[in-house]
Parts: structure tokens; sequence; C-alpha cells
């Protein structure tokens, strides 16, 4: 059986904690959690000691943003989401060995040593800086309270840390035209003191264990954002930030400075371990700074750069703790073809699903297996999560089960008959069984999920194909000795399936087992009995035999369907209502504004982008680049000779590159589609609009 690459003595495997600002959603499932549960399933089956860390991250600015919009205190807000994750976790069966949260005393504890070691150690710098502050709210603005324009992808709703449409890591200077989330107005530059983590200190020590270190065995989409951070030039990174909410910073005279949430969300797994410890009389420090400890980490995409950059950087400058050994991030799920968004409930919500599809959390946990967005974005559709259901887990895997079950109650009144001799195609079928176990492990060894996956559901297939060809339902009143064979084997299949599959489908296996009871084997130590065609010992009495997935039938799909339907009329009927007013302008400063007509001459998509588009304008004053965001609405060669408004005296800005000089003006439709603003009719290039 195929073995991890490395030896260790332990693993520590953690899994992004999820904001307690929200539900938890299929995207999250798919990205994360998921496959975190099958690869700690995976470990502990084979008798390894493992810990899995997880907990709700109950700081940052969406806590903050959610409370406001629900009119509810910040500890109201985390106190509910907290306990709804945390139980639709458990309910769906993700077998953490710990769910914890960030306002836990100790974990302010364990932050604010963590930034006091570094402090004492003089790994942090003290600068004073210009921030955006918010005059009508009186406050200085987190990154998560800046809105503006994504330079990247020109998507105008993009926070200061980050925009949620490309997924590329931003800071606040780096949006055009930023607003303040609090109140709209334009936020102006205040000096405040913060401390920063210098990354640029440490740059030459991660490349060398980043892009030197894992060249070969990380996965590209994690090497490639690295590599783009550390070769553009790290810089400081502020790890304090001006608000009343989170972990208070431990010094003198700084009230209202509380530790960034990039740097006290991944000390949340350290917190979460040493309270995992105390309840189990472990030693946390093994797990966190032995060097025979493997520390894995389970993220999504828009995580990279705080688990690979930031966090390692953090316990390199403490210098007593391991650093990851593997960080398998995945790309994003979409939602029916469109990118899923909890500010718009476009999503699946794990508790809505668990409540209107009792008892079939195996269904969905195969589906989002089966379609993990490994290495690309991929797609989450009512219909396939149907087809599978109804084509793979019912038709292929629960009927195999249930039909050597039923037959050896019917034959055999349900004990295990002993096998006979064995022809040709049983020694093939042995042979072919014991193979399953290794191409398993060697794909979840590397962190292919789906893959492993598909190996266990071709198991399944080999059955149904033994079967099939051996007709044991024909031989019984003909070769009654030769059926003995043939439903021993299908048995043992049964057991392999079970023992096999308690890594993906814990309940279907739990279920199994109860139908066909394997020999004695410790239950941490199955995984290495598996591909035997000797677990189902001759005479063992069966139990009742049962379905182990049922039909999903069409109006049950139809219901979800509607179900979506509803929630984009309704965001539709939102587009169409008007935003709120913008603070009120001057008529000089709206005369500022050099706004005229100009034709497309070209156009064509920028490399290595899905967004942008590099637009060449005929204004009647020149000719001029301009990147835009359209790409996903536009095909380059259908624009070509319209013409379009321009913010034609915009300050030039660079954008992948390209220095981009203006600004077409769009406007959205009620499909969230955009559209040109431009003449009704054709007029002269560099008209102005007035």
């Amino acid at each position: 059986m195929s073995q991890a690459p490395k030896h260790f003595s332990r693993h520590t495997l953690t899994a992004a904690l999820p904001y307690a600002n929200g539900p938890v959603h299929i995207g999250h499932l798919a990205g994360v959690y998921i496959p975190a549960d099958i690869y700690a399933r995976y470990l502990r089956i084979q008798g390894k000691d493992v810990v899995l860390i997880c907990g709700s991250d109950e700081h940052g600015v969406p806590v903050t943003l959610r409370a406001r919009k629900e009119g509810l205190t910040v500890q109201e807000v985390v106190d509910k989401y907290h306990s709804l994750i945390k139980q639709s976790f458990q309910d769906f069966g993700i077998s953490f060995d710990i769910y914890h949260r960030t306002s836990d005393p100790l974990h302010h504890e364990t932050s604010s040593a963590m930034f006091r070691d570094l402090y004492d150690k003089g790994e942090l710098t003290e600068q004073t800086s210009l921030q955006f502050y918010d005059q009508s709210a009186e406050q200085f603005l987190a990154d998560r309270y800046i809105q503006g324009t994504c330079p990247s992808c020109g998507f105008e709703n993009a926070y200061g840390d980050q925009c949620e449409n490309c997924g590329t890591t931003l800071s606040p200077d780096e949006l055009i035209n930023p607003r303040s989330m609090l109140s709209g107005a334009v936020p102006i530059k205040k000096e405040t003191k913060h401390w920063y983590l210098p990354l640029n200190q440490w740059e030459d020590r991660l490349r060398q264990y980043i892009l030197e270190g894992h060249k070969d065995d990380w996965k590209p989409n994690v090497l490639g954002q690295c590599r783009s951070w550390i070769d553009q030039g790290l810089q400081p990174r502020a790890v304090t930030r001006d608000l009343d909410w989170g972990v208070k910073v431990p010094l003198p005279d700084t009230d209202g400075k509380v530790l960034y949430v990039w740097f006290d969300a991944p000390i949340g797994y350290i917190s979460a371990t040493k309270a995992w410890a105390a309840e189990t009389g472990k030693n946390w420090e093994d797990y966190w700074k032995r060097e025979d400890t493997q520390l894995i980490h389970f993220i999504g995409k828009d995580n990279i750069v705080f688990h690979c950059i930031i966090f390692p950087t953090m316990l390199m400058a403490s210098g007593d703790y391991i650093w990851a050994d593997q960080v398998p991030a995945n790309e994003f799920l979409n939602l029916e073809g469109n990118k899923i968004s909890t500010s718009r409930n476009w999503a699946v919500w794990l508790h809505e699903y668990l409540q209107d599809f009792p008892g079939k959390q195996d269904v969905l946990r195969y589906v989002l297996a089966a379609n993990m967005p490994e290495t690309k974005d991929n797609d989450f559709t009512w219909r396939d999560f149907q087809a599978r259901n109804n084509n793979e887990l019912v038709a292929i895997l629960g009927n195999f089960v249930n039909r050597v079950v039923t037959l050896t109650h019917k034959y055999y009144g349900g004990k295990v008959p002993a096998p006979g001799t064995l022809t040709d195609l049983d020694l093939a079928l042995v042979a072919d069984l014991a193979t399953y176990p290794t191409k398993i492990s060697t794909a979840l060894n590397q962190y292919r999920f789906r893959e492993a996956l598909a190996h266990y559901i071709d198991l399944a297939r080999t059955g149904n194909k033994y079967l099939a060809e051996t007709e044991p339902w024909k031989l019984w009143k003909t070769e009654p000795e030769r059926v003995t064979t043939i439903l021993n084997l299908g048995l043992q299949i049964v057991a392999n399936l079970a023992l096999l599959g308690e890594v993906f489908l814990p309940n279907a296996a739990a279920a199994m087992f109860r139908m066909v009871p394997t020999a004695d084997i410790p239950s941490l130590l199955r995984w290495n009995n598996a591909g035997s065609a000797l677990l189902v010992e001759p005479g063992t009495v069966l139990g009742e035999g049962h379905l182990l997935f049922e039909k999903i039938e069409d109006d049950v799909i139809e219901a979800q369907v509607a179900k979506l339907e509803a929630t984009k009329a309704a965001n539709n009927a939102a587009a169409k209502a008007p935003e709120a007013a913008k603070p009120a302008i001057t008529f000089d400063q709206f005369g500022a504004m050099d706004i005229r007509v100009a034709t497309i001459t070209e156009a064509v998509l920028v490399p290595k982008t899905k967004k942008l588009l590099k637009l060449t304008l005929r204004t009647g004053l020149d000719t001029r680049t301009v990147v835009s965001g359209i790409a996903e609405h536009f095909k380059p060669e259908d624009i070509i000779g319209q013409q379009v408004c321009l913010l034609a005296n915009l300050a030039p800005r660079e954008l992948k590159g390209i220095t981009s000089e203006g600004m077409i003006l769009m406007a959205e439709d009620s499909d969230g589609k955009l559209v040109f603003v431009r003449p009704s009719q054709t007029v002269w290039d560099g008209a102005t609009v007035k």
C-alpha cells in the first residue's frame, strides 16, 4: 500500500476559520472542509496521530459590518453565527477534533503573547503613516471598511484588502475611487501609528522555504501566488488596526487599537490546539514545535498569501514553530454558472440543505468531492447533484451492495457462504480488488481527492460487472456450489467498500459494516487490511439489507431550482432600485470632469486575465489606451467601432503592466450585465458630454 512521501510522527491539520458573519455554504465545503475531513479520516484509519483544528473567526470587519446590518451588537452576531456554523458542521459530520472560537479568552491570551513575543524580540517595526479616515464617521477605516474599483478586473465593489470578484489581494491605496462603507464619503488620509511585520526582511528565507523547498510538491496555484508576491518584492505588513473589536494591542497607550484579523486568525489554530490538548491530556507543543510533526493548511485560494507568506513569517520570527509542509489550496466553486455570493444570497447554505435533505449528508459529500475545484473553478448545479445521486450512488454503489446482501439472505439465510474453487475470472477479480487501496491512497497522498473518489466508485462498478458476468441468480438451480463463491467474493467487495468508504462516505460505510460485519479488525487499522478477499469469514451472520441511497425525484430538484430563481428575481428587483445618493458635489467639481465621446478601434483580452480588455480609443484629441474590466460581458470583436463615453481626464493608472488613460462609463442592467453609456446617435469623436 502506498505511504505518505515523508514520515511524520503526528499530523496537525488546520481548516480555514470561517467568519462568524453568516452560515456555511457549499463553496466552503468543497474548497476547505470536505478535503480536510477526508484527509483526516484517511490518516486516522491508518492509526496516525492526527488533530483536525478549526473554529470561528470572530474578529475583523466582516463581523462588524454584519452587526451593523442586522442591528445587533458584535458579540450577539458572533454568538449567533458561531453556534449556527458549529452545529451545521456537527450535523453534516465534519470530524473536527475541536471547533474553537477566537473570542475565547485563551485565544486572546495566545495572540497577545505572540504579538508581545515578536515585539520584545524586535521583530516588529513601529511606523506612523497616513491611513484612510472617514470624517463623517470620525473613524479610521480598516481595509474592509473601504470599497472601490479593483485595479485588476475593474469590479467596482472590491474591498480594501481583496477583490471578491477576481480574488486579487489588495491594499486600500490600490483601489480606484475608494469610498467609505460607513458613510459613502470619499475618505481622507490621516496620521496614525501601527506596528508592522517586516516581510521584506524574511524574503530570502521565504523564497528558500517555498519556491525552492516546495517547488516539486506544492500545487501550481499556490506556488504561483507565492512567486508573484515574492518576485514583486515583499513589503512590511501592518499587524494592528484602529478598531474597537478584536484582540487589544498588548502595549501601553494603545486604546482603540487591535491586532489585525489576519495576524490573530491563524494564531487561532494554535489557541484551538491548546484548548484541545487541555481537554485530552496532550502536549500542544508537540503539534506545533516538533520537526517530526506535519503541518497542513486546508484553505481556499483567497487565503494563500496569508497562510504561505504572512503566517510563516510570524512563526519564523517567533523561532520555535514548524512551518506548513503542505497547503493544498482549492479554487472556487460556482453555483449554477454564477459566483457564489453571500451578499446576494446566491448560495446553497449547509444548514438549509440539512433541513431540506435529511439523512443525505453523504450525497452532498459525494457530489462536492466528485466536483471539487482542485485545479480550476468548478460549477455546482442541482441537475448534476440529482444525476450523480441517481446514476452513481443509487445505481452503482447502492445497487451492488443491495443485490449481494439480498441474494445472500435469499439463498443462504443471511449467512456468508464458504467459497469453492476460484476460476480464472475469480482470481482476476481478487487481483484487481487488491489494487484499489494503493490507487486510492496514492491519490489521497497527493491531495487529488476527485481522483481518489473516482477509484472508489470504480470498485463498486467492478462489483456490478462481476455480478453481471457471473449471474448467480441463473446458476442457483443448476450450479449452487458456484454461487457460494460468487456471493462470497461479492461480500468481500462490499466489506472493502465499507473499509475504503469510511473516508468519503462515513454514513454509508457504517451502514455497510452493519450489513456485512468484517473480521475483528481494530477500527484504527482497517485501512491496512483493505484489498483483501478474506475480510468476511464464512458463517458470519449478515445484518438486514436495505438501500444505501434513495432516488431523488425531479420535483425535489425543481423546488431547489425554484428557490434559486426566486433569489435571482429578488436580486434583479433590488438591482433595479436606485442606489443611495452620493454626497453632494459642487458645480466646479462636476465641471472638472472631462467626459467625451470616443470610438473603440481595437479591443484585445489582457493576457493572463479573464475580465480585462485592452481598448484602443479614438477620442478626437488623440488615440489612447484604456483597460476595462468588461471581458465577461463583451467579446472584443463585437465592440470594435462602437462609440462610448469616456472620462478622459482621469489620472493614468497602470493595470497589469498597461497604462490606462481614462475610464469607460458603464451601466448595469437588471440581470447584472454591463451596457455602454453612449449617445443615442453617432456624433463626432471628442464631442463633450455636458
